[in-house]
């Protein structure tokens, strides 16, 4: 029996075979996009100078004057909270005159307790998790002032995931709360309502929470619109660094 031709057809066909048996990237590979990147016309960083301070101070102080002018009287100087440890002020600055536009302060509890809890014991599951507590937030008026405020919601998810925070907490008086409970914050004690907050004149705050690991899934089932902004979305301006 003549196997030349058998062994000619064989050799013609192995290129064919190799390439069919060579692995190929899955599907989802080949379809994935690079992130999106969006620019604002300001920056958010972490205040690390007085000077810096100063003006978290300034843009704080004037965001409360509107709505507890009281309360503002006392904010006109930084706080002793300001400068402890396991304290981040986010600053909010403008890139076309440096003026501040938003400030934020996160406090964790790895060194001691969270400001709040001074009024209110929290649950023994919280308790015992990595927490890191917002507060003082202000922001410049208009426009500008919202979308400030998203990004410094944004600077505070990337800070917790950064410091392996399990919960984030917030106290939010009416009607800032609901702004929480559209990013899907949840109240602490359910039903409870309104607790007024040594650390915030006795005023009453709506103490809320918010799961870090479950954050992104949550927002995906929701179809939330802030998905993209928070977790697709590369916002150059917001600089948190590591490890702080």
């Amino acid at each position: 029996m003549n196997l030349r031709p058998l062994l000619r057809t064989l050799r013609l066909q192995r290129p064919a075979v190799a390439e069919s048996l060579s692995p190929q990237p899955p599907v989802e590979a080949k379809r994935r996009l690079p992130p999106r990147e969006e620019w604002f016309p300001f920056t958010v960083e972490v205040v690390s100078s007085l000077k810096a301070l100063r003006a978290a101070v300034k843009v704080r102080q004037a965001a409360y004057s509107r709505h507890l002018p009281e309360f503002a009287d006392s904010l006109l100087h930084a706080e002793p909270s300001d400068m402890a440890p396991g304290t981040t002020l986010l600053l909010a600055r403008s890139k076309l005159d440096g003026s501040p536009m938003g400030s934020m302060r996160i406090q964790n509890n790895a060194l001691r307790p969270l400001p709040l809890e001074a009024s209110l014991e929290l649950p023994e599951e919280l308790r015992q998790a990595h927490l890191a507590e917002a507060s003082r937030l202000g922001v410049t008026l208009g426009e500008s002032g919202r979308l400030v405020k998203a990004a410094l919601f944004k600077a505070m998810y990337l800070y917790a995931l950064q410091q392996d925070v399990e919960y984030l907490v917030v106290t939010a008086r009416a009607p800032i709360d609901r702004q929480y409970q559209r990013l899907l914050f949840s109240e602490v004690y359910p039903g409870l309502g309104m607790v007024p907050l040594k650390h915030v004149a006795n005023l009453p705050h709506r103490i809320m929470k918010f799961e870090l690991l479950t954050a992104e899934k949550r927002w995906a089932d929701a179809r939330h619109p802030m998905l993209d902004f928070m977790c697709n979305t590369l916002h150059p301006d917001i600089h948190i660094p590591q490890n702080r």
